[in-house]
């Protein structure tokens, strides 16, 4: 199952052959992980759910930090997730679970999120996807969505065309019926933390 990218900023999808890129450890010197994870909130024993997990960067970091929960490391594409695989050979963590985003990982996926971290990927999110991430979620969850600003100008990440300035972001997931409950600008990018529920 390939998920329609209808609605999305960037309607391509992330070519995993620029994947090195997601493995600069430079990233967490622009998206620190305590800052992440402080964001993130997950609660001891939760199950956090990586929707779009690329080559796992920030959740081998998550798992690692936190052996006390479950993470499911979602991706659509085979090659990606095969990345990931790799590493967890050579270093596994057993509180990381790959799972494939086609209709059979959602189908079982649904419902088991306490949170969902979803970085830097909104700007690639369809309609469809958002409709779907939402019936991941448990009914108390919440969805950490951190993305790069297309509000300023940044010597990383995608051109500002390409993804969302934080109130349009904002505006795109109130119309999905997710509630922000807190927003925060970091140095190149945004975090909202989402609820399911009606807008403000």
């Amino acid at each position: 199952m390939t998920i329609g990218r209808h609605g999305a900023q960037q309607r391509d999808r992330f070519d995993p052959k620029r994947a090195a890129l997601l493995d600069d450890p430079a990233r967490f010197r622009y998206l620190p992980l305590r800052q992440l994870f402080r964001f993130l909130d997950a609660p001891r024993g939760s199950t956090v759910l990586d929707f779009g997990v690329g080559t796992g960067t920030y959740a081998i970091e998550l798992a690692r930090a936190r052996p006390d929960i479950t993470i499911i490391a979602f991706d659509e594409q085979r090659r990606m997730l095969d990345l990931l695989k790799k590493k967890l050979s050579a270093d596994p963590l057993p509180n990381i679970q790959p799972l494939l985003a086609d209709k059979k990982g959602f189908a079982s996926a649904r419902g088991l999120a306490d949170r969902i971290l979803a970085l830097n990927v909104l700007h690639e999110l369809g309609d469809e996807a958002l409709n779907k991430m939402r019936s991941l979620l448990r009914f108390d969850g919440r969805i950490l969505f951190v993305d790069w600003n297309g509000g300023i100008d940044r010597p990383v990440g995608p051109p500002r065309d390409h993804v969302y300035s934080p109130a349009k972001a904002m505006r795109r997931l109130k119309a999905f019926d997710l509630r922000i409950m807190r927003k925060r600008i970091l140095r190149y990018h945004y975090a909202l933390v989402c609820e399911t529920g009606k807008g403000d």
